[in-house]
């Protein structure tokens, strides 16, 4: 199975979009919009915010075929 490693980004507060590489060795918790400067935070049942508000899963849940809110 080949793994994709960029996911468009979609800040909820502002709708602003950014293409972001994931990191395949940890998850990321927050991230922070470069246009309204809100931080996105995981939702609670969700592993990381490319989960949460990308349009690609992360590379684990890829592997996995879900998200869980497991650590990685």
């Amino acid at each position: 199975m080949k793994v994709i490693l960029k996911s468009k980004l979609t800040c909820p507060h502002c709708g602003h979009t950014k293409v972001e590489l994931m990191p395949i060795d940890s998850k990321a918790q927050h991230f922070e919009c470069e246009n309204c400067k809100e931080v996105m935070m995981v939702p609670e049942g969700v592993c990381c915010v490319f989960c949460a508000y990308g349009d690609v899963l992360c590379p684990r849940s890829q592997l996995t075929g879900k998200c869980t809110d497991k650590q990685h």
